[in-house]
Order: structure tokens, then sequence, then C-alpha cells
């Protein structure tokens, strides 16, 4: 016979559900430019949160406040209000020494790599000025360098070049490897494709996706693009007007969405 279900129970067949700890949280964030009459909000009461190996796809028109999301997580920007969280750590309570330390676990891949690569370097002396801040030397990191170019397909001669020498895609993997030798736990991608063309942009994401897979990287992907989101995401939260109007499974959210913005933003693609 059968076991009998106990009343209230889910039944002999029902699975226990997945437990997913959060790494990086983000709880009530405002944040606001400008001064007197010149104040302006940009971001109300922002909450998400990024599970451990997980992404997070961020999507929003331009102007919706995804991108100040990613800087104020990084410490770029300063809330008037709310926490950010790093394995339950709020960060602006962390001092000096520790934050140093936790700051280095969560980085920033920029939107525009050429404007955060310092052209009198090469690449190797810019990765192992990552590796190691306070004296970061080429000769004594090289295979460490050598390594990390190699996981974002890069050849190895290309520690000896300048950034002007490389075309937008490779600049963009030079970035995500400088992210990468601080070894974070946390990666944001802040429009890491938006000024490249399609080729160039599914090399860049081929990169990621093969990085994730070989490190289980956490990651809060900020995008206006829907299909690459859509193409990288476990989760997707939608922003509007500076705030989250709607936050779900992936697969939930591009099959049923539940706001009106997020069904218009969709009706919206050709």
């Amino acid at each position: 016979m059968p076991e009998a279900a106990v009343p209230g129970s889910p039944g002999p067949r029902a699975s226990a559900p997945v437990l997913r700890v959060p790494v990086l949280r983000v709880e009530d964030l405002d944040v606001s430019f400008g001064f007197g009459a010149r104040r302006r909000p940009v971001l109300h009461g922002v909450s998400l949160s990024v599970s451990a190996g997980r992404t997070l796809g961020l999507v929003g028109e331009s102007g919706s406040g995804k991108s100040t999301v990613a800087k104020a997580v990084v410490g770029l920007v300063r809330p008037q209000r709310g926490r950010v969280l790093l394995d339950g750590v709020d960060l602006a309570d962390a001092g000096k020494v520790r934050l140093r330390g936790l700051r280095r676990r969560i980085q920033l891949i920029p939107q525009d790599p050429y404007a955060s690569l310092n052209p009198r370097m090469t690449v190797g002396e810019a990765l192992a000025e990552a590796i190691d801040p306070r004296r970061g030397r080429f000769a004594e990191h090289r295979s460490r360098i050598e390594a990390l170019l190699a996981q974002v397909a890069l050849d190895p001669s290309a520690a000896d070049r300048y950034p002007a020498a490389f075309s937008g895609g490779q600049r963009q993997r030079v970035a995500i490897a400088r992210a990468l030798a601080v070894e974070p736990e946390v990666i944001i991608a802040d429009e890491v494709t938006s000024a490249l063309d399609c080729s160039v942009q599914a090399e860049v994401l081929r990169v990621l996706a093969d990085l994730r897979r070989a490190s289980g990287l956490t990651m809060l992907f900020i995008s206006h693009d829907l299909a690459v989101v859509r193409h990288v995401s476990d989760e997707v939260a939608v922003m509007s007007g500076g705030r989250i109007v709607e936050h779900a499974e992936r697969d939930t959210l591009f099959g049923a969405p539940s706001h009106p913005y997020t069904q218009q933003l969709l009706a919206s693609v050709p």
C-alpha cells in the first residue's frame, strides 16, 4: 500500500525546497545626487539579493538607476539610506582595514574598459597592480597573469601590450581579467556588452559563461538588452524610475511578467 500522507504535509513525493543563501544583499537603498534645491532622487528603496553561484540580471531603460545601483554596491556613491551587505556584513559598519578586504571581494567590470585602464601601463602591469596594489610587479606575477589572460581567451603576449593596441572586445576581456585577479566572490558587470557589436558581444558572453561554470562566480549583470539578460541570468530584476518593480526567476519573468512596466518592456522587443 502507498504510504498515507500526514494531514497538512506535502505528501511523500514532495521534494524539499532549494535553500539559497544570499552572498550580496541590498536593502532599502536611497540615493540622491546634488544639493539643496538641485537635489535629485535617483534610487528609491531598492532591495535585491544574489545567491551564491547565481546571476541576477538587472534590466531597465536608460536612466532607470541600474548603474547607480552598481556604483552604490562597490562604494563609488554613498547612499542616503539603506545597506549593502556582503555575506551578512554591512559594508558601512565595517572598519577601515576590514572594509578594504571586503571591497576586494566585490569587483566591478565597467561599461567602458578603455577609460578604466591606464593607457601608460601594459596589461601585465595593470594585472600585477590588481593582484598586489602595494608593490605588484609583472615579473613576480607573470605565471598568474598569463593564467588570467588564458581564462579570458587572450594570448599570454597580451601582457606586454598597452590598452590602445586592443579592440573593444579584447579590452573588455582585459577588464574581466583584472576583476578576476582579485579573486572576488561577486562580479558586478555593468553594461559590459552595450558598446560591442553582436559577434564581439558573443565572445564576451562566452567568456563570462565559461568563468561561471569553472569557478561558480556570483554575478550582478546589468543591461538594457533583454535578449542578453535572458541568456546569462538565473533571475531577473526590472527597474523603472529608480525602483525595482519586479523580481522573479528568469523563465517566470519572461514567460508570465506580472508588472505592467515589465509587460510593456517585453512587448517593445522586436
